[in-house]
């Protein structure tokens, strides 16, 4: 137990620092995961822990990112990291992050990182509108705490449902996976409407 312990919390803390540099990581179906672990633990401060290190590792890899894309903003040339974020806002969705940023501010950070999908193109508008660091680590800050807290609460939910840690893992997982794809599915669908009526 103590093992599983000294290796799961470094390596959750890395595996979603890496994905929120690169997004291309279920940072979400790991935390909810390890929620499900820590559920069925007897170990007193594992959903704590669980909580600290997903929340704080999310914080730190948009800091590092934010940070990338400032530097990338004030180069002749830009940068890849700027660019990677770009590629991941399409032009509909950063206008809407852009007019939502406008109207709400540091509320929509907060936001951006509870929708599947939102948390990129939120940036790229808290860059383009040339937010400090400060300003941008204010509204981060408590967007990794709710963040952290929803999928551990998905977590926990799945884990509660069964006796074995990996039905609850599974459960989890597909849960945090329908929760990530609906939106994308539903705008598909609505667009798809659209179309066949004009």
């Amino acid at each position: 137990m103590a093992t599983q312990q000294a290796l799961g919390y470094p390596s959750l803390f890395l595996l979603v620092l890496i994905g929120a540099l690169v997004p291309v990581i279920p940072t979400g179906a790991l935390v909810s995961s390890a929620a499900v672990v820590a559920f069925h633990q007897e170990a007193p401060f594992s959903m704590l822990l669980v909580f600290v290190v997903s929340a704080l590792a999310a914080f730190l890899g948009d800091m590092a990112l934010y940070w990338l894309g400032r530097r990338g903003m004030k180069s002749k040339n830009g940068s890849r990291w700027l660019a990677a974020i770009r590629d991941r806002a399409p032009e509909d969705r950063l206008a809407q992050a852009q007019g939502k940023l406008v109207d709400h501010g540091v509320a929509v950070l907060v936001l951006s990182r509870l929708v599947p999908a939102g948390r990129i193109p939120v940036m790229l508008a808290c860059l383009m509108a040339k937010w400090p660091i400060r300003r941008f680590a204010r509204g981060n800050a408590p967007a990794c705490l709710a963040w952290a807290a929803t999928y551990q609460l998905i977590g926990v939910l799945g884990g509660s449902l069964f006796e074995e840690p990996w039905e609850g893992v599974l459960a989890a997982v597909l849960l945090t996976v329908i929760v990530s794809v609906t939106p994308a599915l539903w705008r598909r669908v609505r667009g798809a409407t659209a179309r066949a009526r004009s």
